[in-house]
Order: C-alpha cells, then sequence, then structure tokens
C-alpha cells in the first residue's frame, strides 16, 4: 500500500484519538483558556470535512503510525524532489555569475557542493520525526529547552514566510511574461497563494499526495527548458576579479546555496511523524538526501546555464532586465505558444515549495505557546499564507535583494541550531534514550541555559562575519577586494567551541 494511501485511509483515525482540544491547558499548569462553545461547534464542522487534518501539535503515538512499505520510503524522497524542482530554486543559481560575478564553473562547482553539503543537514534533522513522533520545533524542546527552543521556533517560521515571499513572487513573475505583461505579477502572486492555501489548509494527507506528482509535469518542462535553452548556455564564462576576490565570491555564493537546502532542516520531521518508530534512520537519510540534493543540483545547474548566456544572448538580456520570472519564459523562446505554456508549469510549480512551508509554520504557531495551540492548524495556515501573499504583492520587485540577503541570513541561525542538536546528540546524548512523551513537561525537558548562551554566542560569531547589502561585518570585509559573508562559518565554530562546556556545566548543576 502506499504511503499516500495509507495518509488517507488514516484521516478517520486521527480524527477520533485526535481532534483539537480547544480547552488548552499546560500539563504542567492548571491554566484552561475558555473557549466559547459555538466556536468549538464551527470547529468541530470545519473538521469533519473528509480529508482534513485535525491534528496539531500533539505527539503521534506509536499505535497511530503507519506500517513501513517501500512506497513509504520513495515517498520520502519524492516529497523533497517535488517541493525543490521549482522555479524559486532554479533562481537561486541565476545568482552565481549575475551577482557573485562567477563563471560557469565556479558558480556549478558552487552550487552543486553547496547543495550536497545544506541537504545533509537536512538529511539528518529529519530523522527525528519517525522516532519521536514529534514536529521539528518539538523535538528542539529537548535539545535547547523549552523556552529558548521559541526563539528557533520563532525564526522557522519567518523563514517559511520568507519562502512563501519567494515562490509567490517568482511565481506571479513568470505567469505576467506569459501574458506578455497584460497579467500583473499581482494577479500571478494571488493565483499562487489561493492554491497554496487550499492545499496546505487540509494538511499532511492531501500534501503528500500533491508532492507524490508534483514532480512529474515539472520535471517534462525542465527537461524541455534544458533542452531549448541548453545550447545558448555560455560554459566558457569565465569569474571576474582577482584570485583572492574570486575565491571570497565563490565562498559566498557556495553559503547561499547551502543556506537554501538548509533552510528546511528546522521542519524536516514535520512530515514523518506519521512513519512508525522502527523505520530506519539510515534509510531516512538516504531518502531524504537523494530528494533535496537530485532536485537542487538540477535547478540550481539550470540557473547557472541561464545566467551564463544573458551576456551573449540579448534577447535573455531584455528579459532579465524585466524580471527573473521572464528571464525562465525567455528559455522558450522558439516554442512559441508551447514555451508559454510550459512556463504556466513551472510557474505553479513554485505551489510543491510552497505548501510544506506553510503547513510548517502553522504548526510552529501552535509551538509558541497554550494560546497558539489554541487556534487550529487550519486557522494559522490561512493567516501565514495572508502573511506571505502582502510581503509578496509588497516586494515583488526586489527579488533579488530577498534572496541574497533573506536566504543566507536565515541559513546562520539553522546551522548554530544544527550544532547545538547535533553536539547535543553525539556528546551527551549518546546511548541514551528521550522520554518523547514528555514533549510539554519542563520538569523533564532540559533548562537550555548552555544551548541559549550557546545560541547567542554564535549569532554574535555570524554578524561578525556576515556579508549584507545593509551590514557588513568587520571578519567579512577582511577576504578580498570586496568582502566575503562567513556569518555561516564563524556562526558554527563558535557554538561548537562554546556549547559543550556550557551543557558539561548546566548537566553538573541543575542534572539535566
Amino acid at each position: 500500500m502506499s504511503a499516500a494511501v495509507h495518509q488517507t485511509a488514516s484521516s478517520d483515525l486521527e480524527k477520533s484519538v485526535q481532534t483539537l482540544d480547544l480547552d488548552v491547558s499546560d500539563e504542567n499548569s492548571s491554566t484552561i483558556i475558555p473557549v466559547p462553545s459555538r466556536f468549538k461547534k464551527w470547529n468541530a464542522k470545519i473538521e469533519s470535512l473528509a480529508g482534513l487534518e485535525a491534528r496539531g501539535i500533539t505527539r503521534v503515538r506509536p499505535e497511530e503510525r503507519h506500517a513501513a512499505s517501500l512506497l513509504a520510503y520513495v515517498q520520502m524522497a519524492l516529497l523533497w524532489f517535488s517541493a525543490n524542482l521549482t522555479a524559486n530554486n532554479l533562481a537561486v543559481g541565476l545568482l552565481g555569475p549575475l551577482v557573485f560575478h562567477l563563471g560557469f564553473v565556479d558558480s556549478a562547482l558552487c552550487s552543486v557542493f553547496g547543495a550536497l553539503v545544506g541537504s545533509a543537514v537536512t538529511a539528518y534533522m529529519s530523522i527525528w520525526g519517525a522516532q519521536s513522533g514529534n514536529r521539528t520545533m518539538i523535538v528542539a524542546r529537548y535539545f535547547m529547552g523549552y523556552w529558548p527552543s521559541k526563539i528557533a521556533c520563532v525564526l522557522n517560521i519567518v523563514i517559511m514566510v520568507g519562502y512563501g515571499t519567494i515562490d509567490c513572487i517568482i511565481g506571479g513573475q513568470i505567469l505576467s511574461a506569459v501574458s506578455g505583461g497584460r497579467m500583473t505579477i499581482a494577479v500571478g502572486i494571488i493565483l499562487v497563494a489561493l492554491v497554496s492555501w487550499v492545499v496546505a489548509v487540509f494538511g499532511i494527507a492531501v500534501f503528500h499526495i500533491y508532492e507524490r506528482w508534483a514532480w512529474v509535469p515539472q520535471l517534462m518542462v525542465v527537461f524541455i527548458l534544458v533542452g531549448s535553452a541548453g545550447p545558448k548556455f555560455d560554459s566558457s564564462l569565465q569569474s571576474v576579479g582577482n584570485p583572492t576576490t574570486v575565491d571570497a565570491n565563490r565562498l559566498s555564493f557556495f553559503s547561499l546555496c547551502l543556506s537554501v537546502p538548509v533552510s528546511w532542516a528546522a521542519a524536516s520531521s514535520d512530515y514523518y511523524v506519521y512513519y512508525p518508530e522502527t523505520t530506519t534512520k539510515w534509510k531516512i537519510f538516504l531518502m531524504t538526501l537523494s530528494g533535496l540534493t537530485l532536485s537542487f543540483v538540477f535547478v540550481n545547474l539550470l540557473g547557472v546555464g541561464l545566467a551564463s548566456g544573458i551576456s551573449s544572448n540579448p534577447s535573455w538580456s531584455d528579459a532579465h532586465d524585466i524580471s527573473s520570472g521572464a528571464l525562465i519564459l525567455a528559455g522558450y523562446d522558439g516554442l512559441e505558444g508551447f514555451g508559454k505554456f510550459c512556463g504556466v508549469i513551472v510557474s505553479f510549480g513554485v505551489i510543491a515549495n510552497n505548501i510544506p512551508g506553510t503547513y510548517s509554520a502553522a504548526l510552529g504557531c501552535q509551538v509558541l505557546g497554550r494560546y497558539g495551540k489554541a487556534v487550529p492548524r487550519y486557522v494559522w495556515t490561512c493567516f501565514i499564507v495572508l502573511i506571505y501573499f502582502v510581503c509578496a504583492i509588497a516586494g515583488r520587485d526586489h527579488l533579488f535583494e530577498i534572496f541574497t540577503n533573506f536566504l543566507a541570513l536565515m541559513g546562520y541561525w539553522v546551522m548554530i541550531f544544527v550544532s547545538i542538536v547535533l553536539e547535543e546528540h553525539l556528546i551527551f546524548r549518546r546511548g541514551l534514550a528521550f522520554d518523547w512523551t514528555a514533549w510539554e513537561n519542563k520538569k523533564v525537558l532540559p533548562l537550555g541555559i548552555a544551548a541559549l548562551i550557546a545560541f547567542l554566542v554564535g549569532w554574535a560569531g555570524a554578524i561578525v562575519g556576515m556579508y549584507q547589502l545593509w551590514y557588513v561585518g568587520p571578519l567579512a570585509m577582511m577576504v578580498g577586494d570586496a568582502g566575503a559573508d562567513l556569518g555561516i562559518w564563524l556562526g558554527v565554530s563558535f557554538t561548537l567551541i562554546t556549547f559543550p562546556p556550557l551543557r558539561y556545566l548546566e548537566l553538573k548543576k541543575f542534572g539535566r
């Protein structure tokens, strides 16, 4: 039986064992949030809709999981392949030649190895979902403590809203280009946001089915784009600048390409909570890694190729002056109406990237506290979609600035967070079992003092090494003529050095 069938077949079980408890109380507190009975009845009617996931952040108990199967493992790879074989990730590849002035080979190598490293980080974080039955930001409580983990939760919501914004802009740009400018970018943004909202509201069963098949048309039109635009790629394009400056730009672009797949790390366990506890960790890691790496490498290289051909193709240059979405559509030049049809498919492909992020951001809002938990997941989904819709409308003419600043900045904190998880796992919890049932018990969870201090120290390292349009750290300016983005590397280094001694003292003093 396929994973999608497992998900659908379990919808009734989910509703019977876990409908939303609107009179929310903390396990360690007698505080109860009263909810009007009228709202309860209205909520019950909505949750009774076929296919709608009623569960919020409550742990999925072992008896509620689905049996593992070959197709269930394949679904892991397909989820990530569908979600990232998209135009927004193709646009990342454009930045190598266009923003960092790197040649074709340099850009290609940085994008491939950056995608591989970032995907490996996310694949590691994905193993916790099946083990625990908890969402990623609930799992974070076991490594950062109940209260400090909320910082990571807020930042993760920001990431998902940011990517939702980028997806809507890219989709809107392509649809506008397909219409020859008759449809504004804003109308395209509305269409992408609307479809993303419909699927994300229904929850994990529906979006797993969507992701299972979304890659098929995307892969077809991307292969067509390779055949149409590939002959115009300029593989002889060389990097610009002296050797030191080129090295600095390589590091910056590599870090940016790493930041994109690694941004999924703080949500990757969310989609595996219905897999059994006995699911093999290395299989989860490899299937997640393969789905992420294949999709990112493919579209990143395609983006590099398109960018390399701008200087030698006037029509591409003119299209790029309009928008990156228009440049992608220009890659289908010569295919006439069929090329525009392919452009429409590409534009709606970003929805597959939008859905998981929207789903995880809504769960994150519930993780923030008992008041957030009292609001149904589907309501938070509506709120998240509204936020990134407004942001996309406001930022639709500033896509590259959002990419180069937002993506790298978000990569800083995720890598700092993963560094803490990795050291806690391998140094302090090696061979020790987690009590995953204590996900809301503040008396059992770590205090998080060591994690909080190490997290802040890591951010200090990231700040002195970051290179953004609005701020350049003093250490970043020491590399090359124009500087390099060292934020991720300094942030991780500061965290890895700081956390172990602090955690040792915390355990010695408090025992948890």
